[in-house]
């Protein structure tokens, strides 16, 4: 089967589920456990572009891969650490933003206007977007650093990954005191 055939027209997710098929014949269990294999938990952000694990010379079941817009770090994002840290073997947190990112090219009142110019008003929601990449990494990590509910001295370090080139820059080092860190940039 061509994976850009869609096997069922009409069915909006035919294409994925055809190659899933494909995919699942082929398919081994390796019996590997849910838990992270590195004891590594990476946030990130949903850009396409970015393969979380290959980028980190890992393999699925190494790690915990969390993705949302902009990598912030959001309650469910620190709920789900808690989740990963207690009960699936995370012990260290690497927080990656990255290069021409969306979230840092527009304010929230930017999305909620392009939004509501295709008629839904999203004013009750916060975008968290970014107007201080570097300022906005260093706070995300420190909050992980501060969650009462995570353990103190956890390692967690902060980056940014160049989507032109692969290579991350680290902006917080694991081993940098919280009381180094910056305050967080205003909201915009």
């Amino acid at each position: 089967m061509n994976d850009t055939t869609d096997p069922r027209p009409g069915d909006p997710f035919g294409d994925v589920l055809g190659a899933n098929a494909t995919y699942a014949d082929s398919f081994v269990d390796t019996g590997r456990p849910g838990v992270a294999g590195s004891g590594l938990a990476v946030l990130t952000c949903m850009d396409s572009r970015i393969s979380p694990l290959e980028m980190l010379g890992l393999v699925p079941g190494d790690a915990k891969i969390l993705r949302n817009a902009g990598a912030r770090v959001t309650d469910d994002v620190l709920r789900t650490l808690v989740l990963a840290t207690y009960l699936l073997g995370v012990q260290r947190v690497l927080v990656l933003a990255h290069t021409d990112c969306g979230m840092t090219k527009s304010t929230d009142a930017d999305v909620h206007a392009k939004v509501l110019a295709q008629g839904v008003d999203t004013r009750s929601i916060d975008f968290r977007t970014i107007s201080d990449q570097e300022a906005t990494l260093v706070h995300d990590v420190q909050r992980i650093r501060s969650w009462p509910f995570l353990p103190p001295r956890m390692p967690v370090a902060g980056g940014v990954y160049d989507v032109r080139t692969g290579r991350i820059r680290i902006v917080v080092d694991a081993d940098s005191p919280a009381e180094d860190t910056p305050a967080p940039p205003a909201a915009r």
